[in-house]
């Protein structure tokens, strides 16, 4: 089992992103909803830094807050994607 976290923000396209690749590599993690105005996000701003979000924890290979959505599918990916060759079942 994995010690993901995952700050994010209901709605915010960056966020569902990062959802979405955890999704489908089948990885658990615990959400963290943050509130919208960027001034109440205080532990998001311990934990990462900055106030923005998606912020990744991942406590197994000692991840303490990374920013940028790109950077957490890339990080995932690189991770946990094991075969790149894996099924690609996107419908759409």
């Amino acid at each position: 089992m994995s010690n993901l976290e995952l700050y994010e923000l209901d709605g915010c396209p960056f966020c569902a992103k990062v959802v979405d690749k955890l999704d489908e590599l089948g990885l658990e993690y615990d959400s963290h909803m943050v509130p919208s105005p960027k001034s109440e996000r205080e532990e998001v701003a311990e934990v990462s830094g900055q106030r923005g979000v998606p912020v990744l924890i991942d406590e197994d290979h000692d991840v303490d807050g990374m920013a940028e959505s790109d950077d957490i599918v890339a990080y995932l990916e690189e991770t946990y994607g094991g075969d790149a060759s894996g099924g690609a079942s996107a419908s759409a």
